[in-house]
């Protein structure tokens, strides 16, 4: 069993790609978007109060200022050891978050024409989702280095969840019209 290091999935994410190179803030959480998409969404306040308290810590470095404000940092040794000790950890259950089937839920209260707008829009959120990730993907897919496994990896799973979702959300009409409920069981 390995010990808890105290970093938080949040902390442990920023130093992997910091271990990769330097980089600011904002080219942190660019950078977790393409890695992950929205399977672990990072804000640009979140990261920068993740910053501060890693360069507390000891575990990266500030570098220098550049043009327009932009500070990068850096991993320390420190950091790279607690980042290696927390990949290593256990990760906590996932716990998955879907706003729209909140709105599914309770959709018997809303006018059935604004419910379907909803479900368009989510149709076509996720169909933008689908094509930026296979967009990805291609891109990836030559790459050729120790990272580009993982990173594929990653995509696939935003992929095959996008593929299912808007598989899901074209069934979705079917389970409010008793006689063409879809058979999913």
């Amino acid at each position: 069993m390995t010990r808890q290091t105290g970093l938080n999935p949040t902390a442990g994410t920023l130093l992997g790609l910091l271990a990769e190179r330097p980089m600011t803030g904002w080219e942190l959480v660019d950078e977790t978007g393409v890695r992950v998409g929205n399977f672990w969404t990072i804000q640009r306040s979140q990261a920068y109060r993740e910053l501060a308290q890693l360069a507390a810590n000891g575990h990266v470095e500030a570098l220098p200022e550049e043009a327009r404000h932009r500070r990068p940092y850096r991993i320390t040794d420190a950091g790279r050891a607690a980042y290696l000790e927390w990949l290593q950890e256990m990760p906590a259950d996932e716990s998955v978050r879907v706003p729209f089937l909140l709105k599914v839920a309770f959709m018997d209260d809303m006018p059935r024409e604004r419910f379907d707008e909803l479900l368009a829009a989510q149709r076509r959120r996720h169909a933008e989702r689908l094509t930026r990730y296979e967009q990805n993907w291609r891109e990836l897919h030559g790459d050729d280095t120790v990272r580009g496994g993982p990173r594929l990896a990653t995509l696939a799973l935003g992929i095959a969840y996008e593929r299912s979702t808007l598989g899901w959300l074209d069934e979705l009409p079917g389970f409010f019209e008793q006689q063409t409920r879809p058979d999913v069981g």
